[in-house]
């Protein structure tokens, strides 16, 4: 009997052993195997059985989430959604995530491991989910919304930044769309995301981010400081003995200027009334080595650029023939930026030449306020030397007072700009786009509060009033005074 009772014992001590064997390889071994597993549905129920944490706009909330009492249970809402969905895209039960929800998505959704209490908890306690973390934002909603409110619709983006630090004030696309139409897994969503995805307009494109232009005469600033940087112009007020017309190197064909006077013009007459045979010819003399490297210093030829946000490539050719190197310099060929990055262009002018890597994401908290990370300023490099940034200054604030881009002055700030338009379409017979580029400074302020890019796509003028400002300038000014009003109240 004894020797029974032993061997029975022993046999339930090896089936012990091999259950717990059995069940450490489940759940060490093979746990991420089988939570990726697409049969298993415990991830994506327990990813919606608590709400969503929240995206914050000068310390208020955006969205929110709303309790469906179906399986998954929570469903994102947004506040305002077509005004701020170019800054937090969408979290959709079916579509997944774009921009901000998806960038910052495991905090927002409890996951990341910065919520837990002490480093490690999670692989300790294979606790996955907290509740969710909080995400504030750079924007400033009185920018945003005077952006909205002038585009009134019309194709087109805006882009501020604050210059000093890189923080990113405003981020417009528009047409927009609500993006709480996407949120849940019934037809409603898939019927919206159906005629959202066919609209000739677009509205899901974020054109701030991920749309590149050609520049047009907006690339000027660029020229102008690859120019003034490599010694090519050491005079603004000089003529430069460029004629009018300009002949394209090595072709016949003759470069036109919109404006007159432009025949052996100084730069400080080329940036003001916007010459392109004096600024194509300035291109040419700076050489494709110095054009290219001043380009990329603003940002230009970065796949990389986050904000966390993916953005666009902003592009300018290498291996241009002359002729090219000409057309190159003055925003057309196949120079394409994004509004963000013609933003920077106009940053780094406003910044002493510095220009500050742009960021959307202030703070991440946890849901009860404990700080998570704080982003801090970085530098993404120096675009030209102090002093060609304050000439450049001086130029930029004499289109505005002098020249082309009056339609942007603001009584008691200092302003600077430029003009712009750019050809598109077959034989360039397309409407052209608008462009302006600028930034202001309050009055009595040691420093410029907002730099400023504009494009409008649907441009309802003739060309001579796009190019003089007509279209783009005064939605550019109306988010500057924003601006410049938010920091007179400090």
């Amino acid at each position: 009997m004894t020797r029974c009772i032993r061997r029975a014992a022993a046999l339930c001590l090896v089936l012990l052993v091999a259950l717990l064997v059995n069940a450490a390889r489940v759940q060490v071994f093979e746990a991420d195997r089988l939570d990726g597993n697409p049969g298993n549905r415990r991830p994506v129920l327990a990813r919606y059985a608590a709400p969503r944490g929240n995206i914050l706009v000068d310390g208020q909330p955006v969205t929110g989430s709303k309790d469906t009492g179906e399986i998954l249970r929570y469903e994102r809402t947004y506040t305002d959604g077509p005004l701020y969905a170019p800054v937090t895209g969408y979290a959709s039960q079916t579509y997944g995530t774009t921009l901000i929800e998806d960038a910052e998505d495991a905090l927002l959704s409890g996951t990341s491991p910065l919520l837990a209490p002490l480093p490690l908890w999670s692989d300790v306690s294979r606790t996955t989910r907290r509740p969710a973390g909080n995400v504030a934002t750079t924007i400033r909603g009185a920018l945003q919304q005077a952006a909205f409110r002038s585009l009134a619709g019309r194709r087109g983006a805006v882009a501020a930044v604050e210059p000093s630090s890189g923080r990113v004030l405003a981020l417009v696309s528009s047409p927009s769309y609500e993006p709480g139409l996407l949120s849940g897994t019934g037809s409603e969503a898939a019927t919206a995301w159906a005629r959202l995805n066919t609209a000739a307009t677009r509205p899901m494109l974020n054109r701030a981010l991920h749309e590149t232009y050609p520049p047009g005469s907006t690339f000027k600033i660029v020229t102008a400081a690859a120019a003034l940087d490599a010694g090519v112009v050491t005079d603004v007020d000089a003529p430069t003995g460029v004629p009018d017309p300009y002949v394209l190197p090595g072709t016949r064909t003759a470069l036109p200027n919109a404006a007159t006077g432009c025949a052996d013009a100084s730069l400080a007459y080329a940036i003001r009334w916007s010459c392109n045979t004096v600024m194509a010819a300035l291109g040419v003399r700076t050489g494709e080595r110095r054009m290219l490297e001043t380009a990329r210093s603003f940002g230009f030829n970065d796949p990389d650029l986050r904000i966390p946000s993916r953005v666009a490539r902003s592009n300018v050719d290498t291996g241009m023939s002359p002729d090219q190197l000409a057309l190159s310099s003055i925003g057309q060929y196949d120079t394409k930026a994004t509004p963000l990055q013609m933003a920077m262009v106009a940053a780094a002018v406003a910044n002493g030449g510095d220009v500050a890597h742009p960021y959307l994401v202030d703070s991440t908290t946890t849901a009860d306020g404990g700080l998570v990370r704080q982003t801090m300023r970085r530098s993404y490099g120096r675009a030209m030397t102090p002093s060609t940034a304050l000439r450049l200054r001086k130029l930029m604030v004499d289109v505005v007072e002098r020249g082309s881009g009056g339609n942007a002055a603001i009584e008691g700030a200092e302003v600077g700009g430029k003009t712009g338009t750019a050809q598109h379409g077959v034989g360039n017979h397309g409407t052209p786009y608008a462009w302006f580029i600028g930034w202001a400074r309050a009055e009595g302020a040691a420093r410029p509060a907002v730099a400023v890019a504009v494009v409008v796509e649907d441009a309802a003028a003739r060309r001579e009033e796009i190019s003089g400002g007509g279209s783009a300038a005064p939605i550019a000014r109306a988010v500057m005074e924003a601006a410049v009003s938010l920091d007179g109240k400090g």
